[in-house]
């Protein structure tokens, strides 16, 4: 397989305006664990290997503060960010040591339609959780809505070295190792976050997952259903907040040989919205808490 300078996508910082009610949300009903709290940060883990994949902070309204990459060595940090500011990206911050508690190497970019984008390598990792087939193991994807597609596409592949893997009509599924996407870009009239995903052990964990939040008072908002492009089981929620935020599983894996296939491909029968069928059409207010989630202002 091609090498990819960045390796997986890691973690995502998510400000919240109750940011006591979300921690309590994260960990008792969505199945993270707390890992540390510093200078007003709350960092949470998955089962897996990560020290966390979501950081938590206070803010006056939901937004999407950073999204952080893992890097295949130190030397792909200053080519990566020579990379992003010949496509238009701004360098905010290193490469220079870490003092947030994920140590190791960091750099930090605003990108140019406004989010912030860190890399890291050498950041620290634990040792994997114990077996709990209905928690999330790490983030499996990160939904940006763009007001141009193609253009943000593009930089992924140009400055960040992503591969493009399939192009429905109204989004662009980008990889950086053999994850069918890492990103999907999606067509909408801002930019911002549309929703994080979390990859689950199964689709049996997505149920049951789904079945604990349908337990705690959090509806299914979209689905269950399976996605076209990635294969990957779905099930949707809103947070306490109004961020949508989904459990997946058995995401698509790809190398080499995967065709890209564009719209003309990506196409459902009229009212259907999954390859099963059985996921209904997303309602109105899920659509608007897609695009409500803006990024963190300058």
């Amino acid at each position: 397989m091609a090498r990819f300078p960045v390796t997986v996508l890691r973690s995502v910082e998510l400000g919240t305006p109750d940011l006591d009610r979300s921690v309590k949300f994260y960990c008792d009903v969505w199945g993270l664990a707390l890992v540390a709290r510093v200078d007003g940060i709350v960092y949470l883990r998955a089962t897996g290997r990560d020290h966390h994949v979501v950081a938590l902070y206070q803010s006056e309204q939901p937004e999407l503060g950073a999204v952080t990459f893992r890097v295949a060595s130190p030397d792909d940090l200053a080519s990566i960010a020579d990379r992003t500011v010949a496509e238009g990206a701004r360098l905010l911050s290193g490469p220079a040591p870490n003092a947030a508690p994920d140590g190791g190497v960091a750099m930090t970019i605003r990108a140019p339609e406004g989010g912030i984008l860190r890399f890291v390598h050498g950041d620290i990792g634990h040792a994997p959780g114990p077996q709990q087939g209905d928690r999330p193991e790490r983030l499996a994807h990160v939904n940006l809505n763009s007001t141009d597609v193609d253009r943000s596409a593009a930089f992924y592949e140009r400055a960040l070295g992503f591969r493009l893997t399939d192009r429905s009509k109204a989004m662009a599924f980008v990889r950086c190792n053999s994850d069918h996407h890492a990103v999907v870009i999606a067509a909408a009239g801002v930019n911002g976050l549309n929703h994080v995903a979390f990859l689950m052990p199964s689709l049996e964990a997505v149920m049951r997952g789904s079945g604990r939040m349908i337990d705690a008072g959090f509806p299914i908002a979209w689905g269950v259903g399976r996605h076209g492009p990635g294969d990957n089981v779905f099930s949707y929620f809103i947070d306490p907040v109004g961020t949508v935020i989904e459990y997946t599983a058995e995401v698509l894996q790809v190398d080499d040989s995967y065709v890209v296939r564009g719209p003309d491909h990506w196409v459902w029968p009229p009212g259907r919205t999954d390859q099963w069928g059985i996921a209904p059409p997303k309602a109105e207010h899920v659509k608007a808490a897609q695009l409500s989630v803006r990024y963190a202002a300058p």
